[in-house]
């Protein structure tokens, strides 16, 4: 671990002349005071209740673009060991505290993505506080993709497949290690935030999700405080039960490319013409492997179907594979018709 930046901020300081001190009179930390605040975090100084005090004073107040990136720096720098495939990949970062009542799409999308043209990666931990759902990796599990792997592993199956997965305990140990304190408090922190930017391959592209635009922009803005990596192009998208799975109806887009944009699409559009509980099931992780298993294969034509075909899409303009979602649905849903998909999820249960 590197020295610690200053050594003048501990959280209790912190707490009563920065980002506690009340109502009115709470500030917001410089980039100097937020990196302090996060290495004494991963080394585990604070007490259980100055941590706790100190994680709500932040919820409270809502966390600026220098914060988060000041976080995200540190970890990247003590915590996170990427390890970056030969190809290009999207990074989803969807919320590791995951779904609990609609169908995990993200997986399936990836391979589709993967089989025209767009690798993809994903990563997630286990239960994660506060929801603690079903996220990546209990869709993965219950597909017999091996899920408990190296970063080089990792990195490994993305050039492979096309598609890659990182499993958190093994690419962010420390971050892993402060679940017990993130599930005493319950309430999300900002490490909900900061663990989905941690970007473990080294991707170029960042695709998360967001339920109001405000926090699209405040995430674009993160990225580009940030020093310890590089990410020029971040699309993000009104996702499903927070996830990065498109919901249905109209739905709002933020791109970031250079310049930030914003668009709305209506999936209707796009083949995804039903409501949101069309798309629910009963065991997310369960369902959501047999879900993958028969688009893949062509044995469905349902909303599942359409849902999965539009997302691919999105991480194919995400990637910039195609210029628009409509050459994307074209293409997603010509890879699912040859069988291309069904044979990345083959190589994936495979490797």
């Amino acid at each position: 671990m590197s020295e610690r930046s200053t050594g003048d901020w501990p959280l209790g300081r912190l707490m009563t002349e920065v980002v506690g001190s009340g109502h009115k009179s709470a500030e917001d930390m410089n980039r100097e005071q937020a990196r302090e605040s996060m290495e004494r975090i991963l080394e585990q100084e604070p007490d259980e209740t100055t941590l706790g005090a100190f994680w709500l004073a932040n919820r409270w107040k809502r966390n600026t673009p220098t914060e988060l990136a000041a976080f995200s720096d540190v970890i990247r720098e003590q915590s996170v060991e990427t390890a970056t495939p030969e190809c290009d990949p999207v990074d989803c970062g969807a919320n590791y505290d995951g779904k609990h009542s609609t169908a995990l799409l993200g997986v399936a999308a990836g391979l589709v993505a993967a089989a025209a043209g767009t690798p993809v990666v994903t990563h997630s931990g286990d239960r994660v506080p506060t929801q603690e759902g079903d996220a990546y990796k209990h869709a993965l599990d219950e597909l017999g993709v091996q899920t408990d792997l190296r970063p080089a592993e990792s990195a490994a199956m993305t050039d492979e497949v096309g598609f890659g997965f990182y499993y958190q305990p093994r690419f962010n140990p420390e971050v892993d290690d402060l679940y017990d304190r993130r599930a005493e408090m319950g309430v999300r922190t900002y490490l909900n935030t900061v663990e989905t930017l941690a970007n473990p391959a080294d991707a170029d592209v960042h695709l998360g999700s967001f339920y109001h635009l405000s926090f699209a922009k405040r995430i674009v803005d993160t990225f580009q405080e940030m020093t310890a990596q590089d990410v020029p192009r971040v699309i993000m998208f009104q996702g499903l039960e927070g996830y990065d799975d498109i919901r249905p109806g109209s739905t709002v887009v933020a791109e970031y490319d250079g310049e930030f944009d914003d668009f709305e699409i209506e999936t209707a559009a796009y083949g995804m013409d039903f409501e949101r509980e069309e798309l629910a099931v009963d065991d997310v992780a369960v369902d959501s492997a047999r879900i993958t298993r028969e688009v893949l294969a062509g044995d469905r034509e349902d909303a599942f179907a359409d849902a999965i075909a539009l997302n691919a899409a999105v991480r194919l303009y995400a990637g910039s594979e195609v210029e628009t979602l409509d050459a994307g649905l074209t293409r997603a849903r010509g890879v699912i018709d040859d069988g291309r998909a069904a044979d990345r999820l083959d190589a994936l249960q495979a490797f």
